[in-house]
């Protein structure tokens, strides 16, 4: 029976190793271990109102998880998150847990008075889910892009007016190889 939660605390170890096993299996070992370092220097660095997760599992097992990372705009009140990283166990994946994880974790970020949601990654799968295309011209990324056609962005609120000024990642984003 799939659960989604708040929190990703009380599965320890499990979410790094999904991850892991999830990025292992369509991009290879070394993005794999990569991925999982990112998730484990993204829950030991992050302070905790910056960071939001979700888990999906059946049981005691972890199928899916969801962070959410914030985004300060130096010129901008409005509370902005990062979504990533998201993953799926491979075995679970093309059964719509990634969606329902996703609009969990957005439905929850607008119970928190979250404004907006960005995330990078490919524009086809993430408009399932009420991503679009924006521009650095509409919301400035913390580091430079390499591909620019996935910086994707979703309005939590009735606004759609563009985020002023640069923007700040956590530390564990902070990393040019990772845009």
């Amino acid at each position: 029976m799939l659960n989604l939660s708040f929190g990703h605390q009380r599965w320890g170890a499990a979410i790094p190793e999904m991850f892991r096993d999830a990025f292992a299996a369509s991009e290879g070992a070394d993005e794999g271990e990569a991925i999982r370092g990112l998730v484990q220097d993204l829950i030991s660095t992050t302070p905790k109102d910056d960071l939001l997760g979700y888990v999906a599992a059946d049981g005691a097992t972890v199928l899916g998880c969801i962070f959410f990372s914030r985004v300060t705009y130096e010129n901008d009140p409005r509370q902005v998150f990062l979504m990533s990283p998201v993953a799926v166990k491979p075995d679970q994946q093309r059964t719509g847990i990634g969606q329902k994880l996703i609009g969990f974790g957005l439905e929850n970020l607008r119970q928190k008075d979250v404004d907006y949601a960005v995330t990078y990654g490919d524009p086809a799968y993430y408009a399932k889910t009420g991503f679009q295309q924006i521009t650095e011209a509409f919301a400035r990324a913390p580091m430079p892009l390499s591909q620019p056609h996935g910086w994707l962005g979703q309005s939590l609120t009735d606004s759609d007016a563009p985020i002023v000024g640069p923007s700040r990642c956590v530390s564990a984003f902070d990393r040019p190889e990772l845009w």
